[in-house]
């Protein structure tokens, strides 16, 4: 290795991460989605709309109830994957909601109760095992909560078949550009990564070096998710998946590459940073939107083969190789979240059921038969896996404040149906910029149409001030229950990430020297991965109280030094000799957070 990269100018041995606000800072911010915004409102408009007319108004407002969580659920992500997501919920919430309205037809007040705590006890259960698992539960729990607080007329099977007609549509929304646009997703999360390297070698050699080098582990990991059911062969691919496929095996090759060359820690050419633009416009020429300063360089960015250092040639020949169409391709699988144990599977559902429980004693004392909106809220608030609890209540709480006080603004203007319709849809675009952007601003567009839902369903009463102090005390209920009774729960889930985070570079350190270029791939790409990882547990850690004068270890310390680790055996792997290892980085002991 060079003498620069030995003495890592600019770069502490400690490697302490920059602070929260500067964190805060440098993220970037992403784009208004405007199309999310568009499909969030007619979703959630049309249903009604076509209610009114018709005088169909109670399956109407079913229906959109169903987009209403359905927007809540749509995203960027593959259309494959949205689909799943959203049928999945659907299906639950559908179920959920035809379990609560059969106990509140019963007539009986424990059969309502009954089937709530039942619904949060298999909510909770299979919440903590992914994404799909994790929705589904809490609108299954949500269905209930609808369904058993909130009388509906008609057959039975009506409210459920309307309400999955409207999660159907937000589908139907959210899909259909998959008819004229069917790998945009993935080529534009391939592209991304193109563009990460290039922000990463222009800032080596600078303090901002590291925060680059881990955005651009955060693009590949994106990346990978997003091809990853396409890395698995399935016999013949079509041209354009077989381009992004060639693309994405380069972008992999690429991240150790500028990894190696931010470890090298010298300031690099322009002629340089710019070729991984010049590779994406070369492999991805329909989608690449490469500036037209990038290309003006095309015939000084080829670097030299014999440069003096490991990560130059390597980018050398990687260029070379996308100028010959000789890639080779690279066998990877994400490694898989470890899941929680079984203890906190059914601590997390026992103390759910039991918020949902008090929240609903708490609801028949203080509103009788109507107080939905207490257990609905717990169900909302309580999802340590969606982020800090803590924050999330606080953000529910300023969320139901804002919506309140925005509808009540709009009904003091107008009480006309068709006027209350397009604030719906107002809210609804609303709703879905600040389901990528903020939960605060996803609740106070959630908020306000759920208010015009239940008027148009017949309940005229002024609950404003109700609403907001039943928010206050379910986010309270949940808040005393979490920090009471599993204080440590985002604490030792982050112990366990950085564990395994440790273990995987480890992993990489003790079997890169040896390894085939492919397995050496593998190894790299699972530590920066996992490394991602148990960052943002250790963020998410961060964000709840912890115990009086009980702090948190230092989990940053431990992650930054073992990504230096990586970084220095990426370079080592590229140079010819390699050098002695870097001492193995320190992880505090998680016993104080292990029970």
């Amino acid at each position: 290795m060079t003498s620069a990269a030995r003495a890592r100018p600019g770069r502490s041995s400690r490697g302490a991460p920059p602070s929260r606000l500067r964190r805060a800072l440098g993220i970037p911010l992403t784009p208004l989605p405007l199309a999310a915004a568009a499909r969030g409102a007619v979703a959630l408009a049309l249903p009604l709309l076509v209610g009114v007319r018709t005088g169909a108004v109670i399956p109407s407002v079913m229906a959109g109830i169903g987009a209403l969580w359905g927007v809540s659920q749509d995203g960027s992500d593959p259309y494959r994957l949205r689909v799943r997501r959203l049928g999945c919920m659907g299906l639950a919430a559908a179920l959920g909601l035809l379990a609560g309205e059969l106990s509140l037809r019963s007539g009986q007040s424990a059969a309502v109760t009954v089937c709530l705590v039942a619904a949060a006890l298999l909510a909770g259960s299979i919440s903590l095992r992914g994404r799909v698992a994790s929705v589904s539960g809490m609108h299954l729990l949500l269905g209930v909560t609808v369904g058993s607080g909130i009388p509906v007329p008609g057959p039975w099977w009506q409210s459920p078949v309307a309400l999955l007609a409207g999660v159907g549509l937000v589908i139907a929304l959210s899909a259909t550009p998959w008819l004229w646009r069917r790998h945009h997703i993935e080529r534009a999360a391939v592209l991304a990564v193109y563009r990460a390297a290039s922000e990463a070698l222009s800032a080596a050699g600078t303090s901002a070096a590291e925060d680059a080098r881990r955005r651009l582990t955060v693009a590949l990991d994106h990346a990978h998710q997003v091809m990853g059911r396409h890395l698995t062969p399935r016999g013949r691919a079509e041209t354009e998946l077989r381009a992004l496929l060639r693309a994405f095996h380069v972008a992999v090759q690429l991240g150790e590459v500028a990894s190696a060359l931010v470890w090298e820690a010298r300031p690099l050419p322009r002629a340089v940073t710019r070729v991984p633009l010049v590779m994406a416009e070369r492999l991805l020429p329909d989608g690449g939107r490469v500036p037209a300063s990038a290309l003006d360089t095309a015939a000084q960015v080829s670097p030299d083969a014999r440069a003096d250092s490991p990560g130059l040639r390597a980018l050398a020949t990687l260029y070379a190789a996308t100028e010959a169409e000789r890639v080779d391709e690279v066998a990877l699988h994400l490694p898989a979240r470890p899941w929680h144990g079984r203890s906190a599977h059914l601590r997390y559902a026992v103390l759910l059921a039991a918020c949902v429980l008090v929240a609903q004693l708490c609801a028949e004392v203080l509103h009788g038969p109507r107080g939905y909106w207490l257990p609905m809220t717990v169900a909302f608030v309580y999802k340590p896996d969606f982020g800090p609890v803590f924050r999330r209540a606080l953000h529910r709480c300023a969320g139901t404040v804002v919506g309140v006080a925005a509808i009540g603004a709009v009904t003091l203007l107008t009480t006309d149906t068709y006027a209350l319709i397009g604030a719906v849809a107002v809210f609804g675009a609303l709703m879905a910029v600040g389901v990528r952007h903020h939960y605060a601003l996803a609740t106070t567009g959630l908020t306000a149409i759920v208010f015009v839902l239940v008027d148009l369903l017949g309940d005229h009463r002024a609950l404003y001030t109700a609403r907001i102090l039943d928010t206050a005390l379910a986010a309270a209920i949940v808040l005393l229950a979490h920090f009471a009774l599993w204080p440590d729960s985002a604490a030792g889930r982050a112990a366990g990430q950085t564990e395994a985070a440790l273990a995987a570079a480890h992993r990489y350190r003790d079997l890169a020297p040896s390894a085939a270029p492919a397995e050496r791939h593998a190894l790299r790409r699972a530590a920066y991965h996992r490394l991602a990882e148990a960052r943002q547990a250790v963020a998410h850690a961060h964000g709840e109280p912890s115990r009086p004068g009980r702090g948190l270890p230092d989990w940053e310390h431990a992650i930054a030094a073992a990504e230096q680790l990586c970084d220095a055996v990426t370079a080592q792997s590229l140079a010819a000799d390699p050098p002695s290892m870097p001492p193995t980085p320190w992880c505090p002991r998680s016993d104080a957070v292990r029970e």
